[in-house]
């Protein structure tokens, strides 16, 4: 069962009303292995995320966790999760870091990386406590428990949701665009905690613009193009000799 993927998707449909966004696009991520999504603006990659996170309802296709498969009612547009508790497992197993922080203004930041694990987990205060402590210790903000967001700077509201996100013990973890919203020099203190995290062996999937990152802590780059797979392969074979033109020239944009 080792080799049972953590994440897998199977030809996943999504559509707004008539905009269809997902096309039929089959990914998996196995335990430890890191996936990159790249793909220029309005390419299905945040959109596969959420998917995949069920934040989002597909309309087609099929989404496991460990092998156990997504119970869905209703078809089409009507597709939904069936089965209330499995959803709840699956969400809180996957944990994701979006693009804009998401942090509680009124809670310190002790108090935002405990809050789901007492509220949603129902695990004992005292514990969560020392684990928070310890992750935000880890993502470098360990002198920053009592502080509230809006005295932080962008990088370390940013690494103080990675640490919310550890605090919860997932299986894996989801980025959506984590650096997007910082500029240069924030956006390395959060680079560095992802690298950091990579060579832990945490399974990830990171839908990132940050091509350097990319090329740096992937086992496995997926091309998104219109809603389907342009290219995928090794970050040795997508970044240093791509095979579509599509491809190529998204990366002669890209580089910086």
């Amino acid at each position: 069962m080792s080799n049972t993927p953590v994440i897998e998707i199977r030809d996943l449909h999504k559509a707004y009303g008539q905009l269809e966004v997902l096309k039929g696009v089959s990914i998996s991520a196995e335990k430890g292995q890191v996936i990159s999504l790249i793909g220029s603006s309005g390419s299905g990659k945040s959109t596969l995320l959420r998917c995949a996170n069920l934040l989002e309802d597909s309309q087609k296709g099929d989404i496991l966790f460990s092998g156990e498969p997504v119970e869905w009612k209703g078809s089409g547009l009507n597709r939904r999760p069936a089965n209330q508790k499995q959803l709840l497992r699956i969400r809180t197993n996957l944990s994701m870091v979006f693009q804009q922080f998401n942090l509680w203004s009124h809670m310190t930041i002790l108090e935002n990386v405990m809050e789901a694990p007492i509220t949603v987990l129902g695990r004992d205060k005292s514990e969560t406590e020392a684990k928070a402590r310890e992750y935000l210790a880890k993502v470098g903000i360990g002198d920053k428990c009592d502080v509230y967001p809006a005295q932080m700077s962008g990088g370390q509201q940013q690494r103080a949701a990675i640490a919310r996100a550890l605090c919860m013990e997932p299986e894996a973890l989801l980025f959506d665009e984590p650096t997007s919203a910082l500029d240069p020099e924030l956006e390395q203190e959060v680079v560095k905690v992802i690298k950091g995290l990579a060579a832990e062996g945490r399974t990830m999937m990171i839908v990132t613009h940050d091509m350097r990152m990319a090329r740096d802590i992937s086992d496995h780059v997926v091309f998104l193009h219109q809603g389907l797979i342009e290219e995928q392969g090794s970050p040795d074979q997508v970044f240093g000799a791509p095979k579509s033109e599509r491809l190529q020239q998204f990366l002669s944009h890209s580089v910086h």
